[in-house]
């Protein structure tokens, strides 16, 4: 049996759960799994099982762990908190077998320790030049703390923040919402709505707790009515444009100010302060293609003989842009947190809208949506996050390289997720599509000027994209138009 090796065991330590993405680098299609670890009269014992449970597709990484025997490791099983919630059965799955005492089972895959080494079997038994087809995208530990006030932090917070009263950090004091949105979108629609970045953070932590909880358990996103136009309830709807507080300093992209080469603090400041911006509008990006995939995924497979397909997008789609989304937001507690210890924070520099005047170009059409934002802006941010973190290093700021470096591997999997999805897109098109050919036509659709080097190539490998994708592309939309990025690929997400 080949093996696809995860990590080390002294790494799997912190966390007594992993959620697994891997990618067969022949078919390119992804598979998410479930590592479970257990320390066993000081041996680590370790379980594997899909991520998602095989009746709704929810996903079991929060799903409790439950003892239907003796008490042994092998008794325990996973319990899918959304059909528990939705129907009062109760659908638990074994750890060592994927049995349920519903009838009803769930792939497991073996795990092996070899010395230092965790690995386990893959999907399928497929190799290529004597190793596995299946390659590791992306390992984390299913809780991951957003970054805490710093114990020095030189400002007391007020909500909305100026010049003299810099915002609070502690999004954990937001209070949650009442009534809790009901449905994934309404959540989207909500924080997209919130011009308040610290509620925006908050909201987006609720919201996944809620998902992945199972309290909340439905997408929503709407449905087709009598006449086959597209329905969204008013509390689903998301806005056009995102507000922001009156207190902001917008200006247009490029016109910033200088920022410099991250040599004094003062350069430094700004360069995280624009990070800063970047990922709040990050948070945006990622809710908005949530709350807008229901209907745009419906819309890209109607057919003269099918007018009122359904939505098309499985649920792992929402729960990869809701982790996408809670990463974004754990971005800016990072930075916002290295700014206040700098004596700064955000909103105290002017900032610009560049992402979101793309999003606004790209908000009919998951193809240009997933091509422009998720595998153009997202992954100029993997060609130009080294640079950033080389200069931080260079200028001794440790402090922030470190933030700075759990952002960028971050930002990785999110250029990936934009690649699972557009390939999947792809693939089930009522007529089979290239991903290749389809995001180089958007590209020159919804881009202007060239797709600018030095490519970090190892990196977008990573994600998935070989130079065939990026390689000897422009963008042929003109230049002379109200909204869009009137300059090179803004690095985002």
């Amino acid at each position: 049996m080949p093996w696809v090796r995860i990590g080390a065991r002294a790494a799997l330590d912190g966390a007594a759960r992993h959620h697994i993405t891997l990618r067969n680098s022949v078919a390119q299609t992804y598979h998410s799994v479930l590592l479970f670890s257990f320390a066993d009269d000081g041996q680590a014992r370790y379980y594997c099982m899909e991520a998602a449970c095989p009746h709704l597709g929810a996903p079991l990484e929060s799903a409790p762990l439950e003892s239907r025997g003796d008490d042994e490791i092998e008794d325990l099983v996973v319990v899918c908190p959304y059909v528990l919630a939705l129907t009062q059965v109760q659908y638990d799955f074994q750890l060592s077998s994927g049995e349920s005492s519903t009838g009803l089972s769930s792939c497991i895959y073996p795990v092996d320790v070899q010395g230092d080494d965790v690995l386990i079997g893959p999907p399928t038994d497929d190799v290529r030049d004597g190793e596995s087809v299946w390659e590791l995208v992306e390992i984390r530990p299913v809780s991951e703390a957003f970054a805490q006030p710093p114990r020095d932090a030189p400002h007391e917070a007020k909500p909305e923040g100026d010049a003299h009263n810099p915002p609070s950090f502690d999004w954990a004091a937001v209070p949650r919402p009442e009534p809790a949105p009901r449905t994934l979108c309404a959540w989207a629609a909500l924080i997209l709505a919130t011009p308040e970045p610290l509620a925006k953070v908050a909201y987006t932590q609720y919201a996944t707790e809620a998902f992945r909880s199972g309290q909340c358990r439905t997408v929503g996103g709407g449905r087709w009515d009598a006449n086959g136009q597209w329905a969204v309830p008013d509390q689903e709807t998301p806005p056009e444009w995102p507000p922001r507080l009156p207190s902001e300093h917008r200006v247009d992209p490029g016109h910033e100010g200088r920022r410099g080469k991250a040599g004094t603090e003062r350069s430094r400041i700004a360069l995280l302060h624009a990070l800063a911006n970047i990922e709040q509008w990050a948070i945006d990006l990622a809710w908005d293609i949530i709350a807008r995939a229901p209907r745009l995924s419906a819309a890209a497979m109607r057919t003269d003989d099918n007018p009122r397909p359904p939505a098309s997008l499985p649920t792992q789609f929402y729960s990869d842009f809701l982790k996408v989304a809670q990463d974004e937001a754990k971005h800016f507690t990072l930075l916002q947190k290295r700014l206040m210890e700098m004596g700064s924070y955000f909103g105290a520099l002017p900032v610009h809208h560049g992402l979101w005047e793309s999003a606004v170009e790209t908000s009919e059409s998951l193809y240009a949506r997933l091509s422009i934002i998720h595998l153009v802006h997202e992954a100029r941010g993997l060609d130009v996050n080294p640079q950033t973190i080389r200069k931080f290093g260079v200028a001794g700021d440790t402090r922030s390289v470190a933030a700075l470096e759990v952002i960028h591997l971050d930002e990785i999997t999110h250029v990936s997720a934009g690649h699972r999805w557009l390939t999947y897109l792809c693939a089930t098109s009522p007529t089979p599509l290239s991903p290749v050919d389809v995001f180089r036509e958007e590209v020159r659709k919804n881009f202007t000027g060239k797709l600018k080097g030095p490519f970090n190539e190892s990196d977008r490998s990573k994600a998935g994209l070989s130079r065939d994708w990026y390689g000897d592309l422009a963008g042929e939309k003109s230049k002379d138009r109200p909204r869009g990025v009137h300059r090179e690929e803004v690095p985002g997400g």
